[in-house]
């Protein structure tokens, strides 16, 4: 089996009332994320989360530290079976605008933790639940109060 290794990131920022905004995107295939890519000859994991943030989103980050590294296999027609293995990094935007990377997602915006939390809850990947609990459990966030309806 093919293996694979990308990094990324939860990409936060406070707005001027001190409010935290949390950044989701949409992939290419229009399910909920978190912006991610595979990692480079010679960069560090940390690299390699900056630099795809960068390039999907057109947002500058910090590491702030590390959160979780998840694994899942996913069929590559080129290649067969791939065992991708994936660190993520809580990550504090520095700079930029968002701006997606067409060829590599839909959408990106900025949300509010309950709406990021709600949309990933929706329409997210499964494997991307832990990583989301760990970096709102670093911020001090608690929204993941069950609704019922």
């Amino acid at each position: 089996m093919a293996k694979e290794v990308s990094a990324g990131g939860v990409v936060y920022r406070r707005t001027r009332d001190n409010r935290i905004e949390i950044m989701i995107i949409e992939d290419r295939y229009l399910k909920t994320s978190l912006p991610k890519g595979k990692q480079e000859k010679g960069e560090t994991m940390e690299e390699t989360a900056l630099r795809e943030i960068w390039e999907e989103t057109g947002i500058e980050g910090k590491v702030v530290q590390p959160l979780e590294t998840i694994y899942y296999n996913y069929y590559n027609p080129k290649v067969g079976a791939v065992r991708k293995e994936v660190h993520y990094f809580l990550v504090e935007a520095t700079a930029g605008t968002l701006v997606p990377q067409i060829e590599e997602i839909h959408t990106v915006a900025w949300m509010s933790p309950e709406a990021a939390w709600e949309k990933q809850k929706r329409n997210g990947y499964q494997n991307n639940i832990s990583v989301l609990v760990k970096a709102y459990e670093l911020l001090g966030i608690d929204n993941r109060k069950e609704k019922t309806s």
